[in-house]
């Protein structure tokens, strides 16, 4: 089991890497840095899809890059299966930024399995709250 300054690490990298697919267009490398398993289920082209709501809503994540992010379960790990399951959110003035992320041990690093990200609605770029 990871630490918890390990936790928070693979998090924050998990969800900077999307920020970064999100901002740009581009998930190659949000799909290179997966597991074996994460890597043949997904395409690029796939995990746009997956996550185009949050690229058409102009949603900013780069928060967690300083905001201590808060477990809401205490980490789980199959170490039968070599998944470990983080679930949390990241507070924020304007936004709250809901995870839930599984990572597979793969040649003694973590590496991302599954990938959830919820971000409420009126919430955009930067994360300033949409007028409506």
């Amino acid at each position: 089991m990871p630490n918890a300054e390990k936790i928070v690490l693979l998090v924050r990298n998990t969800l900077i890497t999307l920020n970064d697919a999100i901002q740009t267009g581009n998930f190659t490398v949000l799909r290179d840095r997966g597991a074996p398993g994460f890597r043949d289920a997904n395409s690029a082209a796939k995990l746009s899809k997956i996550f185009s709501e949050l690229t058409s809503r102009g949603v900013d994540l780069s928060v967690v890059s300083v905001v201590v992010p808060q477990l809401t379960e205490t980490p789980n790990l199959d170490q039968e299966k070599g998944m470990l399951n983080i679930q949390g959110y990241f507070p924020g003035p304007t936004a709250r930024i809901d995870f839930e992320i599984l990572y597979q041990s793969v040649n003694g690093r973590w590496r991302l399995f599954g990938l959830s990200v919820q971000v409420p609605r009126g919430v955009t770029n930067r994360g300033q709250s949409k007028q409506r």
